[in-house]
């Protein structure tokens, strides 16, 4: 039975033990679930999936019940800096020794079972919670939904944020595969919410099928845009005047509408105030999404980990109404699994010049494939003499003038390494 004195050497462990770094399946997970804690009675679970606005769900869902007063336990991944952030109480990332200890205990049970490192991590987290008696717990699904680690828990309240084509090697290459997919963490005579306007019929068909109680945007609620505050209702149910979301862009408009219902769904278990709605709305954050930073010398900075076609169309309706007739600085890369010529040419007219940056992840493109798809793109304005992410950064504040912009975009792991340069500085 293996053992290690750090998070970090567990965690080095965990990415050689397993043959496939995605493996979907709930078998392996359910079983050592099953034996961590035999007696565990589950908390109140909000389950959330969705091609883009996981994240943001979950945030909105974590600032909104802890400003109710609960006691919150929060599963997200990736993380962006430090593991801990994947694995959150009230909002702050557990500790090292808490994730070692849970580590310890599923090495002890699993025997010969083979787990990859996300299923590790989601048994961490849901033993975690379980033992610091949270009073409900957010799990965000890591990739699809049916065959997720996630999914080895029944949710009180399943929220899909939206559906779009993505991990295509995994889900399948339609909307109507990958909302099957997600559709997986449904349940019987459970709150089934729709957040995508315009759901594939696989996805409401599911709902149906496994008679979840099912309620989608636009349909069964909705939200109005004020001039300065907004508006949610669902049938006889209203808020007035919210403040806007913390988290910036139209989009988040529809992911707290769809928060709202979720929380209004479970409030005959865990009550919730408007004061604590209003409260969460407007103190969310969540790094790497429209992220904003001043740098010392004012050139503002804005990190934002968008990766496939419609994260990135979101992006540009918001740099074009964020910061309207700015040149724009991009310092970019991504994953060679992703659709980069769309991405590409989604950007393109948004662009000033580009600063790309090659990634030591085995998945990330490399330079001369990158260069390919710039060129296939018809962009020309773009530099490829970085080998890391302070060189390309530099370059391209360097070019910045008065009102220009700079960007950071793509990977995770790009907006890490900016996050990690300027905390260095």
């Amino acid at each position: 039975m293996m053992h290690f004195d750090s998070l970090q050497g567990w965690l080095s462990w965990q990415e050689s033990l397993h043959p496939l770094a995605i493996d979907l399946g709930l078998e392996r997970a359910a079983h050592i679930y099953r034996a961590l804690n035999p007696d565990a009675i589950k908390p109140p679970t909000i389950t959330v999936a969705g091609t883009n606005g996981k994240g943001s769900c979950v945030a909105f869902l974590e600032a909104i019940y802890t400003a109710a007063g609960y006691r919150v336990g929060s599963y997200t991944s990736p993380h962006i800096q430090k593991y801990n952030e994947r694995i959150k109480i009230n909002g702050v990332p557990v500790s090292d020794a808490l994730i070692c200890e849970a580590f310890a205990r599923i090495e002890a049970v699993r025997k010969d079972i083979s787990l990859s490192y996300f299923e590790f991590g989601t048994l961490a987290a849901l033993d975690i919670f379980w033992r610091s008696d949270v009073d409900i717990q957010l799990l965000e699904v890591g990739m699809g939904g049916r065959l997720d680690a996630v999914n080895i828990i029944d949710a009180d309240v399943a929220l899909v944020s939206s559906i779009h084509i993505d991990h295509v090697d995994w889900l399948g290459t339609t909307r109507e595969t990958i909302g099957y997919e997600k559709a997986g963490i449904f349940r019987k005579n459970t709150p089934a919410i729709i957040g995508d306007l315009d759901p594939p019929d696989a996805l409401r068909q599911s709902a149906i099928d496994k008679q979840a109680l099912l309620y989608c945007m636009g349909k069964d609620f909705t939200y109005q845009k004020q001039q300065s505050s907004w508006d949610w209702s669902a049938g006889e149910q209203s808020l007035t005047q919210l403040p806007e979301p913390g988290l910036k862009g139209e989009h988040q408009y529809r992911n707290a509408s769809s928060v709202i219902m979720a929380v209004q769904q479970l409030n005959s278990r865990v009550l919730v105030t408007e004061t604590a709605i209003r409260s969460g709305l407007k103190n969310v954050s969540l790094p790497g999404r429209f992220q904003r930073i001043d740098l010392a010398d004012n050139t503002p900075l804005l990190l934002d980990v968008g990766h496939n076609p419609e994260a990135v169309t979101t992006l540009t309706d918001h740099l074009n109404a964020a910061y309207p007739n700015r040149r724009v600085h991009a310092v970019f890369s991504m994953m060679k699994d992703k659709d980069i010529a769309s991405v590409l040419k989604i950007m393109a007219p948004a662009i000033h010049a580009w600063y790309f940056v090659p990634l030591t992840n085995p998945r990330a493109i490399s330079t001369v494939a990158v260069q390919e798809f710039f060129s296939q793109c018809q962009i020309a304005n773009v530099s490829f003499d970085y080998t890391a992410f302070a060189g390309a950064f530099a370059a391209a504040k360097k070019q910045c003038r008065k009102n220009d912009l700079l960007l950071v975009f793509g990977s995770f792991f790009l907006v890490s390494d900016c996050l990690n340069e300027l905390e260095g500085k």
